[in-house]
């Protein structure tokens, strides 16, 4: 699916719904949300005015995410996009996060009852649901708008997380040489380069999760300093083909480390809330984001990080920040497949 189409029950925008219709718009939005290697660990059901949102662990990283951490941010995201997609509707949403010990894998439950107008700035960042996607490569040597690292930081901690700007050079340098070695580690790592290919689909293929060749550049993009993204096409000539202006090595972008206070399961959903708040955000300032979690799936890197960039908070994902044309597509599953009525009667996925 193209990322430009508007999926159905999306399409006819942000009329008056009734009923069922409600919790298929939310869904059709929530699927948009970001999630490692496009695997959309999520599945949801529906019952009147509240809507539950799961994490589905057979889509779960078993190698590079064996605690579930990014399926945890992936689902975070997702949540926060269903409660702007609330808002959007003029429904005030009430989230209830984990809300139940005995289901680990409830990430939250979401009632909409009373109503209010949309800020015109809920507007905005909802007007990025459908556009967002995330950027692999470097970036035009541009400055960012005046206030938005600000902006984006004030968010993060709105939604229980930090943004923290790295910005000397020798931190910048260090960050970079870490994820790269992050990289070139995971990348000979016979199980963790399996993983990664089952998330790769050939060119031509039916599937609608993963990443397309679509998504991906065919050829690594230098950065100053460099981040190296994943290998995807994995040297099978997959991907986007290079324009002339990425042969020369491009900017990082503003460099940026999106951390916690704690490290629980409730910590990796806020900082799944608060990514997407800030690559909206982003977006609707003409910003793009590159996403890398490598050197945060090693568990040496990582500790690293957090010792040396992170002041003791932990690190949850490296971003980076920049403007560039982008031109790269993804793909979806269609929300039908993934929402159930409360008696449905739907086996969960890991229990």
């Amino acid at each position: 699916m193209d990322v430009l189409s508007p999926p159905a029950g999306l399409s006819a925008g942000r009329r008056a719904l009734i009923g069922p219709e409600i919790a298929g718009y939310l869904v059709g939005a929530a699927v948009w949300a970001p999630s490692v290697h496009n695997t959309q660990p999520w599945w949801f059901r529906a019952d009147g005015r509240e809507i539950s949102l799961y994490a589905d662990t057979s889509r779960q990283l078993v190698v590079a995410d064996p605690a579930g951490r990014e399926m945890m941010i992936s689902c975070g995201a997702a949540l926060f996009t269903v409660r702007l997609a609330l808002r959007a509707l003029g429904y005030i949403p009430r989230a209830h996060v984990l809300p139940d010990p005995a289901e680990p894998l409830l990430i939250a439950r979401v009632s909409w009852q009373q109503r209010a107008a949309p800020a015109d700035y809920e507007l905005r960042l909802f007007d990025q649901v459908l556009q967002r996607r995330t950027h692999r490569g470097g970036f035009d040597p541009l400055p960012l708008p005046p206030g938005l690292l600000s902006v984006l930081q004030a968010g993060a901690e709105r939604d229980g997380a930090a943004l923290r700007i790295i910005t000397g050079e020798a931190s910048r340098a260090l960050l970079a040489t870490t994820t790269e070695m992050a990289e070139r580690t995971q990348r000979l790592d016979g199980p963790h380069a399996r993983e990664m290919a089952a998330w790769v689909p050939p060119p031509g293929s039916g599937r609608d999760d993963g990443l397309p060749p679509t998504a991906y550049p065919a050829r690594q993009v230098r950065t100053v300093p460099h981040f190296p993204g994943r290998d995807f096409a994995h040297g099978r000539g997959w991907g986007m083909p290079a324009s002339t202006a990425q042969a020369a090595a491009r900017s990082a972008g503003a460099v940026c480390l999106l951390t916690t206070a704690a490290d629980r399961p409730a910590d990796w959903v806020s900082a799944g809330q608060a990514l997407q708040r800030i690559l909206l955000t982003s977006a609707a300032s003409g910003v793009a984001a590159a996403l890398h979690s490598q050197p945060l799936e090693l568990r040496s890197t990582r500790q690293f990080i957090r010792t040396q960039l992170s002041d003791g908070s932990y690190p949850q994902l490296v971003i980076r920040l920049g403007t560039v044309i982008q031109t790269a597509r993804s793909i979806r599953r269609p929300p039908a497949s993934i929402l159930f009525t409360g008696g449905s009667g739907r086996s969960r996925p890991g229990y």
